[in-house]
């Protein structure tokens, strides 16, 4: 099992700057693919952005590409997410996501992951 915890949250104004981190405890010996997705009111869980256990494969969803990064720092059980130029249609609470690696599936359904964070709420003000 693993516990993921995300921080990092907050309110900020339009074209402003936040830095999530997701920190992973428990069973963190395996390797984990992770991911990060968010949910607005009213609307679905939607993917963001992923990372393999070796960081080759990276995925940004359209929505966000080129303002928001992804990252992780395996040495800190730790993924990262960069939000820059942030717009308030970012605003939602974002999940921090985990799944023991396998090359061979894709990381932008959430469907892929079996561990799941809290959520840390996002907000971003006009």
């Amino acid at each position: 099992q693993v516990q993921l915890v995300e921080s990092g949250g907050g309110l900020v104004q339009a074209g402003g700057s936040l830095r999530l981190a997701c920190a992973a405890s428990g069973r963190t010996s395996s390797s984990y693919d992770m991911g990060w997705f968010r949910q607005a009111p009213g609307k679905e869980r939607e993917f963001v952005a992923a990372i393999s256990w070796s960081g080759g494969r990276i995925y940004t969803a359209d929505s966000v590409k080129g303002r928001f990064t992804i990252s992780r720092d395996n040495a800190k059980n730790t993924e990262y997410l960069q939000m820059d130029s942030l717009k308030p249609e970012d605003t939602a609470v974002y999940y921090c996501a985990a799944r023991l690696t396998a090359w061979y599936r894709g990381l932008q359904q959430s469907g892929e992951y079996d561990y799941w964070g809290q959520g840390t709420q996002v907000t971003v003000s006009s």
